[in-house]
């Protein structure tokens, strides 16, 4: 009997490579996974849907076999080394024209260097993002793959039938070309990054400056999810608090240490925003609190030498809770018009061709930054030229609305010592970016005068120089 032959592969059965296998077959797809893991073949096996068509096996040369050719397959392992050693292992078991897939957070320039090795071989080779999760895997995650058009097409149907649907809209699309996935999926974590350290900054202001409960934050927090700002992570940032921690009984946030990892992503949306460059300071400063935040037992000697005392915020608990929302709101625009602005411009000289536009559409369902927030910006986009988010009419109107309450949140965390870094760089942004004169012409004298740096002047075009004499 002829053996059967599976339409998609997975190279790493952790829980992400598995439920999207196993969506995929929940979809109509005969999907066959690899792992050196016998329990996790067995566990997918065992997951899979009854009337499906699943299957489990334990060599590469086992999986590769059992694919229609031209193979489509997946590696889900970790960035780096792992993929480079993965695509070894299937060099002389693939034939021309097969098509992988690098669904991992790989750093950009690694899929510029794949892509351009194995397109030398024959091989197709795309650098796929995927966002949203265990559960989002299993259910329908935002995926956003670049590169290999002709992979893409090949791929298209089954990535638009197990991704996230909005109004019916699956949230994939074809996002540019060379390593253009892997980019505008590590801007995505650059967001998240951002968001994240907003929604922190919000917890330790109510938490510690208005000693409001866990419960009281639960309640506040799932208030605002049911508003103009609803989000992922704003639901699940509600559920947390009410989380109880099995071991104490006490809440489960209140026991976990202040120490924040990270995988890698956020660092490298800040180097990449300083090579284009690309000011991305909101970003910036979510990856410094985190780096800062591992400095444990350098924070608590600090702590002794000050004295540092947790400030009450003497102000009316409604008023600030509603100032908190609005300079939230108007900070999480921030975050998104500097990642979509830096993929704006990688997009040009990156010769990536990423279309912003859909990238906005992929993210509205299935991945981490989902938030009402990316409708409005939909309808910005629909203007070609746009650079930036800011300079859209109607987000610059609702900016302005805002601006009042993100000033407001900035100065109490000032006058009360509450690190506010991700609110105090969003404001910072959205100053410098509206004005039309900076500062920037003294520090290009002091250039010219410490160096012989040159600068341009503002009545004629043209490099200039000066002899500056240094007053004793």
């Amino acid at each position: 009997m002829e053996e059967k032959k599976y339409d998609f592969g997975m190279i790493g059965l952790g829980v992400m490579g598995s439920n999207l296998l196993l969506n995929m077959a929940d979809h109509g797809f005969s999907v066959i996974g690899y792992d050196t893991n016998p329990v996790k073949t067995k566990s997918l096996e065992s997951s899979a849907t009854e009337g499906t068509s699943v299957k489990g096996v334990n060599t590469l040369e086992q999986m590769i076999s059992q694919l229609k050719t031209p193979r489509k397959l997946m590696m889900l392992v970790p960035a780096g080394n792992p993929v480079d050693n993965v695509i070894n292992d299937l060099k002389p078991l693939l034939q021309k024209g097969d098509i992988i897939i690098d669904g991992g957070n790989s750093h950009y320039t690694d899929t510029l260097r794949r892509i351009s090795e194995l397109k030398n071989i024959g091989f197709h080779f795309m650098g796929m993002g995927i966002s949203g999760g265990e559960e989002g895997a299993r259910k329908g995650p935002s995926i956003m793959p670049g590169g290999d058009e002709e992979a893409y097409n090949e791929v298209a149907p089954l990535l638009k039938a197990v991704s996230a649907k909005v109004n019916d809209q699956p949230c994939v699309g074809y996002l540019g070309k060379d390593a253009a996935g892997h980019y505008v999926k590590m801007v995505h974590n650059g967001i998240e990054y951002s968001i994240m350290q907003l929604l922190s900054e919000c917890y330790d202001l109510m938490h510690n400056g208005l000693q409001m409960s866990n419960e009281e934050l639960h309640q506040v927090f799932k208030d605002w999810d049911s508003g103009e700002m609803k989000s992922f992570l704003i639901e699940i940032t509600a559920s947390i608090f009410d989380k109880k921690d099995d071991k104490t009984g006490n809440s489960l946030v209140d026991m976990i240490l202040d120490k924040a990892g990270a995988k890698g992503t956020g660092k490298w949306t800040s180097q990449a925003g300083l090579d284009l460059p690309m000011p991305i300071p909101a970003i910036d400063a979510a990856v410094m609190m985190r780096n800062l935040s591992s400095l444990i037992e350098e924070r608590q000697e600090a702590h002794s030498i000050y004295n540092t005392s947790l400030q009450k915020i003497d102000i009316n608990k409604k008023e600030f809770i509603k100032l908190l929302y609005d300079a939230l709101y108007f900070a999480t625009l921030i975050s998104y018009a500097q990642g979509l602005a830096m993929l704006t411009t990688a997009s040009f000289e990156l010769k990536m061709d990423i279309p912003v536009p859909e990238v906005v559409s992929v993210w509205r369902g299935g991945c981490i930054i989902r938030s009402a927030l990316l409708d409005q910006f939909k309808d910005a986009y629909k203007n070609p030229e746009l650079k930036n988010l800011l300079l859209d009419g109607n987000i610059a109107k609702l900016l302005q609305q805002k601006e009042h309450a993100i000033q407001k949140i900035v100065s109490l965390a000032a006058l009360h010592n509450y690190p506010a870094a991700g609110f105090m760089a969003s404001l910072n942004y959205f100053n410098a970016y509206r004005r039309k004169l900076l500062p920037t012409n003294l520090i290009q004298a002091q250039r010219d005068f410490f160096g012989a740096h040159t600068y341009q002047r503002i009545d004629e075009p043209g490099i200039f120089h000066t002899e500056w004499e240094q007053v004793s």
